[in-house]
């Protein structure tokens, strides 16, 4: 793409990009060329495998930059490690039960939040480990949760079928989403943060606006629980993936029902957007994985080779890779175009429930059953 009539096009139809900054954003888009243009042939090696707690592990997460993760655990805490050292941090105690569900306020990642089958959500220091708020009003366990990007709120999602938005300056309830008739186990902001969605076992997926609590829509079609439900990036689409085997496509504006990607053979477990909302994965107790192209709803790519279940699947920052987590104690690395397995990380001896990538797509941290976790660089 020329570069100069490019950016002088997004110029007219954006008044914030005045004269003056108009080199910088010539500068920006070069170095994104750039990057595109950079042939990645990474492959990932075993760096530490930390045996992060005495009890399994429930869930893993990265800071934006990767220089921090956390992992939750049965044994009641948090744990935040330095990715480059490997050394523990901090333990987060506190809770009286399960730390399920965790989170950075990502992208600045000085606060984390821990969600715990104890029915409080605590607030946490990055920097001091100490704990800011706890958030109590659930009257079940909580098993999801998710900051909004503007680093104002935490959202957290329950068994007693409520979602709760909480403000993270006064540490208070802010409203409850309350419609749902069973669990939430799923729950996503879009980036602007004006919308949340929550998905649940009552096979549905409500879109309520932030600043009432007010139930928008609700996405009725699957047949089953949902397990996964997303924003793209630029808030126009919704992805949900369901037990009924299917992943459903919805306009996020009308609640409207756009498709349904079919094509796995058992329930589907995991379904995420690339960064760029022009690709969705799927991941399936069928033990593969698929990509469809967001624009055609076609599938262009089979992710075949575990022998076991796909719990958990991403895509690298920049889209080109996808990471996998499986149950056959293996994670792998696949290429998004052409669907070819890349690499096998191995070496974990139980499942592998949780994967993630740092934000350069250098990094990457597997969490097992087998209580560790393991970075590979």
């Amino acid at each position: 793409t020329d570069v100069i009539a490019l950016v002088e096009e997004i110029r007219k139809g954006e008044p914030l990009i005045t004269t003056s900054c108009k080199e910088h954003v010539v500068h920006l888009v070069r170095r994104l060329q750039e990057k595109l243009g950079e042939q990645e042939d990474h492959k990932f090696y075993l760096f530490k495998v930390l045996r992060a707690h005495i009890l399994p592990l429930t869930n893993v997460a990265f800071n934006k930059s990767g220089s921090r993760f956390i992992t939750g655990s049965y044994d009641r805490t948090c744990k935040v490690w330095d990715t480059a050292s490997g050394e523990e941090l901090h333990t987060l105690e506190g809770h009286r039960n399960v730390v399920y569900a965790i989170a950075f306020n990502n992208p600045y990642g000085d606060k984390i939040a821990t969600g715990s089958f104890d029915k409080t959500c605590k607030l946490w220091s990055t920097e001091t480990g100490k704990c800011y708020h706890t958030f109590r009003g659930h009257t079940a366990e909580i098993v999801c949760l998710s900051f909004n990007l503007q680093s104002t709120l935490v959202a957290t999602g329950s068994m007693d079928t409520t979602a709760k938005l909480w403000d993270i300056e006064k540490g208070e309830e802010i409203v409850t989403l309350s419609g749902h008739s069973a669990e939430i186990i799923a729950l996503s902001f879009n980036t602007t943060g004006d919308r949340i969605i929550t998905g649940s076992f009552d096979h549905t997926v409500a879109v309520w606006e932030v600043v009432t609590g007010r139930m928008l829509h609700t996405l009725i079609g699957h047949r089953g629980e949902i397990s996964s439900a997303q924003f793209n990036w630029d808030c126009s689409l919704i992805v949900t993936g369901s037990m009924d085997k299917t992943c459903m496509l919805w306009n996020a504006m009308t609640g409207a029902h756009i498709a349904t990607l079919t094509g796995h053979s058992d329930e589907i477990l995991d379904v995420c957007f690339d960064y760029a909302g022009q690709r969705i994965a799927t991941a399936s107790a069928d033990g593969s994985g698929r990509v469809y192209n967001a624009e055609t709803k076609k599938c262009i790519a089979k992710l075949e080779g575990h022998g076991g279940e796909i719990s958990k699947i991403c895509f690298n920052p920049k889209g080109n890779r996808i990471l996998t987590a499986s149950s056959d104690k293996t994670a792998r690395l696949w290429d998004a175009a052409t669907g070819h397995c890349l690499q096998i990380l191995e070496g974990h001896t139980d499942e592998i429930f949780s994967c993630a990538f740092n934000y350069k797509g250098n990094t990457i941290i597997t969490g097992s059953k087998d209580n560790t976790c393991r970075i590979w660089h």
